[in-house]
């Protein structure tokens, strides 16, 4: 507010001075004017001296009352001197030079500038040549003399600055009350803005600016801004604490699932060192628990390290522990058909198109063996997870221009509060199972979500409680596979 009154203090000075000069140029103009009518009226009496008849008094005094104003007329002879004065100013009396016939011709009556003989006030001067007339001494030459003096412009121009001193002071307090009410009501939003800034930074993340009713201001442009900014950082936030509470959930389950294997090697040979296995037999049976927990606990670690090897970030659009070549899901789906027949013969077993009707092809550019691992652990996870006898379907082929390949079972179904956790790690639905070799560690479903992910796809369950579950893999299509139909 302080810079824009300087500005206005500022234009309100140079506008005034330019009018207060153009003003005083107009009233200069107007006195030269006046000066100049006079000279020529002056010129006029000097030709009627001589004038006879009874009308040549009226004549004179009627060429006389064309000297309008307050001016000194006089005239001057050839060399300059004062002849006589025919008018004295009201108001002093001009300091004039020697305006000899020379001087005056030179000036071509030209307005000039003098001073007063007494109070040193400005006066403006004409002067020009008589012409020859009837009077003897007027023959000989001589000059008239117009002079006005500026006193009364000076005084005009005197008045008109105070009043605009006056009007400016006035104009300028009346703005700085506006401006200072208009500013501090404009500042308002940046002040809740810092009331909000304040807010966050003590730990309140869910404050928000409040929105302007319109965003085409600064302030509203900048309160979206922020708003926007605060939402991604809350965002930002919960997020980082969602990660830090599973990860703080997986250590401890990863630390369980490795903890139960681990006590039971140890305990057997404590137990071993304690002399409480004197028999053959019982030192096989240990040995045999140990070698079991062994497996299960590389199986545990190697399921980790797979994982924390797909969690790497890739260097391009191929995960780096890939190796991609061109194939169809017809094989694995083949394959999984066998093994389902294998691990569970009693099984109706049906393979067909995603959803139904008969299979096609499903060419895709994918590791083999990574995906067998996904199709062994839906496999898997079907078998544990549903009644013996239950059907279970097979699906392969393309929808939507993605390679599907899906195993839905007839079983008890997922309930929903739990089908957004399946694919987390460690979570088992079936929480009464307990952490033996029946039940998994809970990294299957976790290890087949992210290695579809790795191959740019995804892994969808549907799920409806009582009626079974479907999972469907998709992937992108690969149409230049040269996957042969088996």
């Amino acid at each position: 507010m302080a810079i824009t009154l300087l500005l206005v203090i500022a234009a309100l000075l140079a506008s005034n001075a330019l009018l207060v000069t153009l003003l005083q140029r107009q009233l200069v103009q107007q006195l030269d004017d006046r000066l100049r009518t006079a000279v020529t009226t002056a010129a006029r009496l000097s030709n009627m001296e001589d004038t006879s008849g009874e009308s040549a008094p009226e004549t004179r005094d009627a060429v006389e009352g064309d000297l309008a104003g307050d001016v000194y007329v006089a005239y001057l002879d050839a060399e300059g001197h004062l002849r006589h004065t025919l008018r004295p100013a009201a108001h002093g009396t001009p300091r004039l030079p020697v305006l000899g016939t020379a001087a005056i011709t030179a000036r071509d009556q030209h307005p000039f500038q003098v001073l007063g003989k007494d109070d040193g006030d400005e006066w403006r001067v004409i002067a020009a040549p008589l012409a020859a007339g009837h009077d003897t001494q007027v023959d000989e030459g001589g000059s008239v003399v117009v002079a006005g003096s500026l006193s009364p412009v000076h005084t005009t121009i005197r008045q008109l600055g105070v009043r605009m001193l006056v009007i400016d002071s006035l104009v300028l307090v009346c703005l700085g009350i506006i401006a200072w009410f208009a500013v501090r009501a404009g500042l308002r939003p940046l002040r809740r803005i810092e009331t909000t800034a304040a807010a966050i930074a003590g730990g309140d993340l869910s404050s928000r600016v409040p929105q302007p009713a319109t965003t085409r201001t600064e302030l509203g442009r900048l309160s979206a801004a922020l708003n926007g900014m605060l939402d991604r950082i809350e965002a930002g936030d919960a997020a980082r604490a969602a990660t830090n509470e599973r990860m703080r959930t997986f250590v401890a389950d990863a630390s369980h699932e490795l903890r139960t294997p681990l006590f039971g090697i140890k305990g057997f040979t404590e137990l071993y060192r304690m002399g409480g296995m004197p028999e053959r037999a019982d030192v096989d049976a240990a040995m045999s628990r140990i070698e079991r927990e062994a497996a299960r606990l590389a199986r545990i670690v190697e399921d980790l390290l797979l994982l924390a090897r797909l969690d790497e970030d890739a260097t391009g659009d191929v995960h780096p522990t890939l190796r991609l070549t061109p194939m169809d899901l017809r094989t694995l789906a083949a394959d999984a058909l066998h093994d389902l027949r294998a691990l569970a013969p009693e099984r109706p077993i049906t393979l067909t198109g995603p959803g139904g009707g008969p299979p096609g092809g499903a060419p895709v550019l994918g590791d083999e063996s990574r995906l067998r691992q996904v199709t062994s652990n839906l496999v898997g996870n079907a078998i544990a997870h549903t009644p013996p006898g239950t059907p279970v379907r097979i699906g392969v082929g393309t929808l939507d221009d993605q390679a599907v390949l899906e195993l839905s079972d007839e079983g008890p179904g997922i309930a929903a509060e739990q089908t957004g956790h399946i694919f987390d790690r460690f979570y088992r639905a079936d929480t009464a199972r307990g952490r033996t070799q029946t039940g998994g560690a809970g990294l299957g479903l976790s290890i087949v979500r992210s290695l579809v992910t790795a191959h740019r796809g995804r892994v969808e369950v549907r799920s409806v409680p009582g009626e079974g579950a479907t999972f469907r893999v998709l992937l992108p299509l690969h149409p230049d596979s040269s996957a042969s139909d088996s």
